[in-house]
């Protein structure tokens, strides 16, 4: 009974919350332009971007380190930071619904390091003294640890496979017998500590409407509440293709195909086809509502390829392209050869995507496992200019000249102001 009561709560006040906005906004101003519907841009003509992450990176913990790193990012002409907001069934902001729903408020670990401090209120108002936009990032989507709180308060929310299983084994990039040691004992214990969490992680059910509700709930909040310039989701905002056999996702299919069961082989068309389409309809909701709220909020959308995004993890970015769902476009092209970075630049999804909204290409500017040299990170950034694309962002912060980078930092330094001095 308790438990019905709360489930029924949470739905009552994201509701609440969602019609408070648009009655409001509907009343103050026209939230639609004649002209239909407002594509964000950026006021630059080339997207620099970084992501900042906090896994693997100390940036977010160690006080002053957003800082400096904004600072640096200026005087070598990046323009744009992508910062972890979600990750991991944790906010890293201080966020009231993650605490009614969630039962946290942020993330426990930035809690402890910088107790007080709103770290995402110290990057944007850093960036945007500096010229830089902020476009918070929901890195890792819907999948979360086992033991997080969020996966043990409301187990129900889970997806599974035909097996029963909700767990799914991540390959993490920290690998502790490769693990370079720092000399401060504060990024040496994050970074353990993250090791340590993310060893197996479960999925969220997109179809399931809390958890839709938690989603969108989060972005309304950072877009009322935050003057960021966009929200972006990747590749992990979707459903692997082994899941969906849950109670609820099972219900649903059969009460749109006359009782019967979906399909014991994961990858049948139909089957996979509808979870696709479900996921497409949980995209326009989530997109309209926050369209309506902010008309001029950028939807960037980082995945894999296309043909990668959707037979594995059901995401059909060409579909939400061509019903503008999306107005930017990173694609991940994390490859080390040359000959395969460009293949991925000449497929036939990625040119449709260029002729309808901006698409800059996510170059891998190292991680610990797979330190990167300059000399590839400059020679792709020249081939995606090469092609027109719109601009490139780099995974991640810490391996752009940090000590994850194989060359000296000043050398490095050196090339990106090279490559980006205008």
């Amino acid at each position: 009974m308790n438990r019905n009561f709360s489930l029924w709560r949470n739905r009552l006040i994201c509701l609440a919350l969602t019609l408070t906005i648009l009655l409001a906004l509907f009343v103050s101003q026209s939230i639609f332009q004649a002209s239909g519907k407002v594509i964000a841009s950026p006021t630059f003509n080339e997207r620099r971007g970084v992501w900042l992450t906090n896994v693997a990176s100390p940036v977010l913990f160690v006080p002053g380190s957003v800082n400096r790193a904004i600072q640096q990012l200026s005087e070598l002409h990046f323009n744009t930071v992508y910062p972890v907001v979600w990750n991991r069934g944790h906010t890293f902001y201080p966020s009231s619904l993650a605490k009614e729903m969630i039962g946290e408020s942020q993330e426990p670990l930035l809690n402890w390091t910088r107790g007080n401090v709103n770290v995402l209120s110290v990057i944007l108002e850093e960036s945007h003294q500096r010229g830089l936009e902020v476009i918070p990032w929901f890195e890792y989507g819907l999948m979360i640890p086992k033991s997080s709180l969020i996966a043990r308060k409301h187990p129900d929310w889970l997806t599974h496979s035909q097996q029963g299983a909700v767990n799914t084994f991540f390959q993490d990039e920290l690998k502790t017998k490769n693990k370079k040691q720092s000399t401060n004992f504060l990024e040496d214990w994050i970074q353990y500590n993250y090791q340590k969490r993310a060893s197996q992680l479960v999925w969220l059910n997109p179809f399931h409407p809390e958890v839709q509700q938690l989603i969108k709930g989060l972005m309304l909040e950072l877009i009322m509440q935050y003057q960021v310039d966009g929200v972006q989701l990747d590749d992990h905002f979707g459903m692997p293709v082994e899941l969906g056999y849950d109670p609820l996702t099972i219900k649903l299919y059969q009460q749109e195909h006359k009782g019967k069961n979906p399909p014991n082989n994961p990858y049948n068309a139909q089957w996979m086809s509808w979870r696709a389409k479900k996921l497409t309809a949980f995209m326009t909701d989530l997109v309209t509502t926050l369209k309506t709220v902010n008309p001029n909020i950028l939807i960037s959308l980082s995945p894999n390829s296309y043909s990668f995004s959707y037979q594995n993890y059901l995401q059909d970015w060409k579909t939400w392209i061509k019903q503008g769902l999306i107005d930017e476009l990173v694609l991940q092209v994390y490859r080390n050869d040359m000959d395969s970075f460009n293949q991925e630049l000449q497929e036939s999804t990625v040119k449709l995507a260029h002729q309808k909204i901006s698409v800059s290409i996510g170059i891998l500017s190292g991680t610990l496992n797979n330190p990167v040299k300059i000399e590839q990170i400059k020679q792709q950034v020249e081939k995606v200019r090469q092609e027109g694309f719109d601009g490139v962002s780099f995974f991640y912060w810490e391996s752009l000249w940090g000590y994850l980078s194989p060359e000296s930092p000043y050398k490095r330094r050196r090339v990106f102001d090279e490559m980006f001095r205008e």
